[in-house]
């Protein structure tokens, strides 16, 4: 039996997932996950053969999820596909860089999910054309990522407010957001470039170019 584990913050994807999953005979869905905090602290009791990922979730979005894979924090690593309504090339380039296997989008056909996770099984991708297509274009630049490649946009968009000098309330007003979704973000963000506190990643967001120099000031307009 192949052991999936569902991660995605929205239930009828995961009832869906799991309905469908559960038509096939060598198929066992072992569990689901709303956030990607769970789904790190749950992988090595679930030890599931094949993780289902959301890219968009609470607590910890699936390129941390992924990370925390890679590194070995979560104790078991299962094979990954990527299941996500995002299809932005750096998010694609981000999440196979951390080493998910397929990456496919929730309007794939499902006979084609089902195989996505028996090939992930076997060690085997399963891509859509477009994303066969930007990893042959990556290749053929000469897979050239970017340090900011592993952040969501609205982590970039993060970034550059503790690039400015701005509070985690003040980032919150300006992207209308709510206090505590920015500190997640700015934990993610440490969490994903390896940094020790948000002083670290403001002098990064500066190296990085997201903003100019002359506008790390605080706004206290906002």
């Amino acid at each position: 039996m192949i052991r999936v584990l569902i991660a995605d913050d929205h239930e009828v994807v995961r009832q869906g997932l799991r309905f469908v999953l559960a038509q096939e005979e060598d198929i066992d869905v072992v569990g689901e996950c709303a956030d990607g905090l769970r789904v790190i602290s749950r992988l090595a009791a679930m030890r599931p053969d094949v993780l289902l990922l959301d890219l968009v979730m609470p607590g910890a979005d699936g390129l941390a999820v992924l990370q925390a894979i890679q590194n070995g924090s979560t104790g078991w690593r299962p094979a990954v596909i990527v299941l996500t309504s995002f299809g932005e090339d750096e998010r694609v380039i981000a999440a196979i860089q951390a080493g998910a296997l397929s990456y496919l989008p929730k309007t794939t056909a499902v006979d084609r999910v089902v195989a996505a996770v028996r090939a992930a099984a076997r060690g085997e991708s399963v891509l859509e054309p477009g994303t066969a297509a930007l990893l042959v274009r990556q290749v053929r630049d000469g897979g050239r990522a970017q340090p900011l490649d592993v952040l969501s946009p609205r982590e970039r968009d993060v970034l550059a407010g503790l690039a400015r000098g701005r509070s985690n309330r003040q980032i919150a007003r300006a992207l209308s957001v709510g206090e505590e979704t920015v500190k997640t973000h700015v934990s993610s963000i440490l969490a994903k470039l390896g940094l020790a506190d948000r002083t670290q990643a403001a002098i990064f967001g500066l190296q990085q170019g997201l903003v100019p120099l002359d506008s790390a000031l605080d706004d206290r307009s906002i």
